[in-house]
């Protein structure tokens, strides 16, 4: 697809979304761990026609989306209204859930490790999680290092809340890859 196309179906799709035109250049706290990444899309999520967060999807050449868990990538979160970190951790466990049965000890642990970890939002900050294959997840709160969730079956079950077939969103999900070029072997499915 012709960049100039490209731009003004991001444009129009934005301007679908309800999302503000946002900046397509890699954020500079992302640029050591993907210094490759580019964007991938970007939804605005609202439950019960209350706006919760704005996402974006950066990803490296050659990810792919059914297989995402085997790619570094990073999903940033503009939060668009206040929450606390321990509702954010319990409602990742809810749809890490959706995915498959969860052991009571790993829900448990998981849990745990979320809400030491998940500080509470308020509207304007941004959360960004990345995506380390086999390794786990690293969390920054607007550029600053949280920490990380060293255990890669969790990554996949926390990304997967947005990337997995099994999402609550599928609508979102979509819209998460639409950048992805299909002849480039980044499928969707």
């Amino acid at each position: 697809m012709k960049p100039l196309l490209q731009k003004f179906l991001l444009s129009a799709a934005t301007g679908l979304l309800g999302l503000p035109a946002a900046a397509t250049s890699l954020p500079a706290e992302l640029q050591p761990a993907l210094p490759t990444a580019a964007l991938a899309g970007q939804a605005k999520m609202s439950f019960w026609g209350f706006d919760v967060y704005r996402a974006s999807l950066w990803v490296a050449p050659g990810f792919r989306a059914a297989a995402y868990a085997e790619h570094g990538f990073a999903l940033e979160l503009s939060y668009l209204r206040n929450f606390s970190g321990a509702d954010i951790a319990k409602r990742s466990l809810l749809e890490m859930a959706r995915q498959t049965a969860l052991r009571a000890d790993q829900a448990q642990r998981w849990g745990d490790q979320m809400r030491v970890l998940f500080p509470d939002v308020k509207a304007g900050d941004r959360l960004i999680g990345i995506h380390r294959p086999g390794q786990g997840a690293r969390f920054l709160l607007n550029g600053q290092p949280l920490g990380e969730i060293a255990d890669p079956e969790f990554a996949r079950l926390f990304f997967g809340i947005w990337l997995s077939l099994q999402t609550s969103e599928p609508n979102l999900r979509l819209a998460l890859l639409q950048q992805l070029a299909p002849a480039a072997g980044a499928t969707t499915p």
